[in-house]
């Protein structure tokens, strides 16, 4: 790389301007294939993926802005001596046209030559400007040059001068500046010595550029991309915990179950728990049968809203808070009413829905209660229906609620089926109990509970799910 200001060399002629031009077009073309994708990718500055992005699009436009005007200069040539100044084979002062902004190209590089022989140093009028200094001061010197660097950098100055004037080694490297107006500013370096006759080292030659703002957006790259990082890392841990916490709470059934006590004339059970079609999804859906003290079944599906560590904790909070009442006797519209003054007095506010039911296998009777919820599905002969709901809102919705509760008879061979809305895209409660309750003549030909939801995950299990689904079937033997 030749210096373009020694007097023993001439001056770099400029490349054809045909092939500058056709590269000047090119890069032209990608900035703006850059910049509209730019345009496209808009965030709030919540999301950290898209704020990587965005900080990698400004970095791309930035590092093309500045190839754009390095062909310019290619293609234009060196800017002619200023009227008075030194010759144009000289290191002489050179200012950037008139009207250069001061953030663009031209005024963020500069040139300077230092001759050893004579300890005189030239600057062009682009370096004062990056430098921040008077353009009628003389050019500071090698030895001054490190009065403006910052303390920390200057041994780095200091060794990549040294190694140019002593073992001729190019000038190529960063260090930071602080200007008259306590700005700091990052200047890339680079050089060569210039040698005489006798083979030493006569002067050395530079150019300097400003590349602050280009290190600006490489950092904001590195910090946008280290969030990205974190946030992933925490997505991971709390799936992880979520999941976990889900495992631990749902009963893990793989196929019927029958509860201890009540032998093999009260119920056959089964149930499942249709994942997201998003695995990293885990909702606060839940299902759950228990026997209870009296000889009496348990039988609940329920939903929190939202998805994460959180809400599966307050998925495990209302399942226990769910035992313990009917442990103690509450009946399904009281327990409900319980149920809702829990989540009214929590510190975070949430919103879910339940049914709750009590079997009686003495007289085959079920008393149940739903809080803003799908009804229970009841398949007789071949045929299916949904329950009538007696009244309840959404737990959480409203303070002081009361629900209601109903009791229905059941039959040997009636089979009865909770679920949770998450089984169709879209919660759509009429299309998924109409798809279900199209199910029952396969129900009726199924022999076991677990027959029924292995037929259900048949149905539903490709459906694209936005969150969690729970079946629970139930099934009167005789």
């Amino acid at each position: 790389m030749p210096s373009p200001v020694s007097a023993d060399r001439p001056a770099a002629q400029p490349p054809g301007r045909g092939s500058v031009e056709a590269l000047i077009t090119q890069a032209r073309r990608l900035k703006g294939d850059v910049d509209a994708v730019r345009r496209d990718t808009r965030s709030d500055g919540t999301d950290p993926e898209e704020r990587w992005q965005r900080a990698l699009y400004d970095l791309a436009a930035h590092q093309l802005d500045d190839l754009d005007a390095h062909l310019a200069q290619l293609r234009d040539g060196p800017s002619p001596a200023e009227p008075g100044g030194p010759s144009a084979g000289s290191a002489g002062e050179r200012t950037a046209p008139a009207g250069t902004p001061s953030g663009s190209l031209l005024s963020r590089v500069g040139s300077a030559e230092w001759n050893l022989l004579t300890d005189e140093a030239t600057w062009s009028g682009e370096l004062y400007q990056i430098l921040g200094l008077d353009p009628a001061r003389p050019a500071l010197t090698l030895d001054e040059l490190p009065s403006l660097v910052l303390e920390e950098d200057r041994p780095k100055l200091t060794a990549m001068v040294t190694d140019c004037l002593v073992d001729a080694k190019p000038i190529d490297g960063e260090f930071r500046v602080v200007r008259p107006d306590a700005s700091v500013r990052t200047v890339h370096m680079m050089g060569e010595p210039v040698l005489g006759a006798d083979g030493g080292t006569t002067s050395m030659w530079a150019v300097l550029r400003d590349v602050s703002e280009l290190r600006r957006s490489q950092r904001t790259v590195c910090e946008t991309r280290d969030s990205l990082h974190r946030h992933r890392r925490q997505e991971q841990t709390e799936h992880r915990i979520a999941a976990e916490l889900q495992e631990a709470v749902l009963p893990p059934w793989r196929g019927s179950l029958r509860l201890p006590h009540q032998g093999p004339a009260a119920l056959d059970l089964a149930a499942h728990r249709l994942p997201a079609a998003a695995p990293t999804l885990i909702g606060g859906d839940w299902y759950d049968a228990l026997e209870l003290s009296d000889g009496q079944t348990l039988l609940t599906v329920g939903d929190l809203t939202g998805q994460g560590v959180a809400v599966a904790s307050g998925m495990a909070m209302l399942l226990g808070a769910v035992r313990g009442m009917a442990l103690s006797g509450a009946e399904p519209g009281h327990l409900l009413t319980l149920l809702n003054q829990l989540l009214d007095t929590t510190v975070q506010p949430a919103l879910g829905s339940a049914v709750c039911c009590r079997y009686q296998p003495q007289d085959r009777t079920l008393v149940w209660a739903q809080a803003g919820h799908p009804a229970p599905l009841l398949y007789r002969d071949g045929t299916g229906r949904p329950l009538s709901a007696p009244d309840g809102v959404l737990l959480g919705a409203s303070s002081g609620s009361v629900y209601g509760q109903s009791v229905v008879p059941l039959h040997p061979g009636d089979l009865l089926l909770l679920y949770t809305d998450g089984l169709m895209p879209g919660h759509d409660r009429t299309a998924a109990a109409d798809r279900l309750l199209g199910l029952a003549p396969r129900f009726d030909a199924a022999r076991t509970a677990q027959d029924c939801v292995r037929t259900i995950v048949e149905e539903f299990g490709g459906a694209g799910r936005e969150d969690d689904a729970c079946v629970l079937v139930a099934k009167v033997t005789a």
